[in-house]
Formats: structure tokens, sequence, C-alpha cells
């Protein structure tokens, strides 16, 4: 039997580089990723960190870091409601495609009947339009926050 899994292709026009960089710069995650700032040096194996409004929301590690091609981390929230739960492994692939790039989202290796799943799957759409939205518009989605409370997803 597999394993639950997310997937989410879109394409974005921009460059590999400037998607690359809205990927791993904690100041420019923080304008699409509603105040979440990621931390990491991105190395394989060093530590990975969503931090929001200074405290630590999500930890796991750095699986793969190839610019501008492929990202990879896994992480897992360190709230109460998730607890017990293993880190999922976030996949990034970029492919270059004329003026545009192919951005290819894989959420994988949950348990059965993880609680995070649910909640990755509202929130990915989200975050992946906003990101979307910022690199060809320069504007964020007026997306409001209760529809992203992974509180409330599942």
């Amino acid at each position: 039997m597999s394993k639950p899994e997310f997937v989410y292709v879109t394409y974005i026009e921009t460059t590999p580089e400037k998607l690359w960089h809205a990927l791993t710069d904690g100041n420019f995650t923080e304008r699409y990723w509603f105040g979440v700032r990621l931390k990491s040096d991105w190395k394989v194996g060093s530590r990975f960190s969503m931090m929001r409004d200074g405290a630590e929301n999500d930890a796991g590690e750095v699986i793969e870091y190839d610019p501008p091609r492929r990202l990879s981390y896994t992480f897992v929230n360190l709230s109460e409601k998730y607890r017990g739960e293993r880190p999922a492994r976030a996949t990034f692939v970029l492919e270059p495609y004329g003026e545009v790039v192919k951005l290819t989202l894989t959420h994988e290796g949950f348990d059965e009947g993880s609680k995070m799943l649910p909640a990755i799957a509202k929130g990915w759409p989200a975050i992946l339009s906003n990101l979307k939205s910022v690199l060809e518009t320069g504007r964020t989605l007026e997306v409001p926050l209760a529809a992203l409370k992974m509180e409330e997803a599942g």
C-alpha cells in the first residue's frame, strides 16, 4: 500500500533563480507564507525551522539542496496537536519552460491517519498561490488567515 502524499503543480512567470530565492530566503518567505520565516544555512543535514513571531513552529532537516533545481526538507509541526507525528518530506522541483518555471511540490512520508496531511493539503495551495502572485505581480493575495488555520483542517 502506498503512503499518503500531497502533490501540487503550478507554472510561474519567473526565472528558476528568482523562484529559488523566494523558496529559500527568510525575508522573502515572510511575504507570501503569511508571516512564516524559513531559517536554515541550507546545507544538507542542517536544521530547518519555520519561525512565526519569533517562535519556532515547525522544524526539520535539509535533505537536498541543488540550486536552482531541487530543494527537499523534512519538517514536523511542533504543536501539541501534531505531537507524535513523524517528519514528512517536502520536495520542490523547478523546471524552466521558456518564460515560466514549472514548480512541482511533493509532500510525502505521512503515516496513515496523519493529522498533518489534511492541514498541509489546505495550506500549500494558498501558500503557493500567494508565492505565484508575489513573483508575478509583486502583490500578495487577500487570503483570510482563518482559512489557513491548521487547527481547523481535517
